[in-house]
């Protein structure tokens, strides 16, 4: 197989993440922090790696941003929720690298649902004028549900998900190194 065909097949496949995340994260939307987008890009981290995560991470938040029904973000907010969904592959391709049980990342999904929301403190305290000591009480309960979600989701799914796309992604692997189409 050529470096292009599989350049084409590698595109393919970190579109189709990309628009599970999007399309996931719209349909949830109407429930406030209740996702499986921490979910996704764990496994994603987990199973295609730091570089496809990352491409994945960049196109789901801008995608989201243009393309969201509610309306863009903020441009003042892109910076911080690109760099917030960037730690989940940052740390689990170095410091979690070997976290690899649905508890452990389990875990580490519900301390991200605390981390995500303080991501964007700075920016709503210099937008809104918003005291941060206040703004960061009423962001409490939204960090608190979005924390159990991950939590729930991760515990619950990481495992038969990860099965499944590892299974796809040895078959898809294996096609490419005996020259098969797939």
């Amino acid at each position: 197989m050529s470096i292009t065909q599989k350049a084409i097949k590698d595109v393919a496949l970190i579109a189709i993440c990309s628009a599970i995340l999007f399309v996931q994260q719209l349909a949830l939307s109407v429930l406030p922090n209740i996702q499986f987008s921490t979910l996704l890009v764990v496994l994603y981290a987990k199973v295609l790696g730091f570089r496809r995560t990352s491409l994945i991470i960049t196109i789901h938040v801008i995608t989201y941003n243009v393309l969201s029904p509610f309306g863009s973000v903020i441009p003042t907010y892109l910076p911080f929720m690109y760099a917030a969904w960037m730690l989940i592959p940052i740390f689990l391709s170095t410091v979690f690298k070997k976290v690899d049980s649905a508890f452990g990342l389990a875990v580490i999904g519900f301390f991200f649902g605390f981390v995500y929301g303080w991501m964007f403190i700075p920016a709503a305290v210099f937008l809104t004028d918003a005291p941060f000591l206040a703004y960061l009480v009423m962001d409490i309960p939204f960090e608190i549900m979005m924390a159990l979600s991950n939590f729930i989701t991760i515990y619950w799914l990481f495992e038969p998900l990860k099965k499944v796309l590892s299974e796809q992604l040895a078959r898809y692997e294996h096609k490419q190194k005996n020259g098969d189409s797939i």
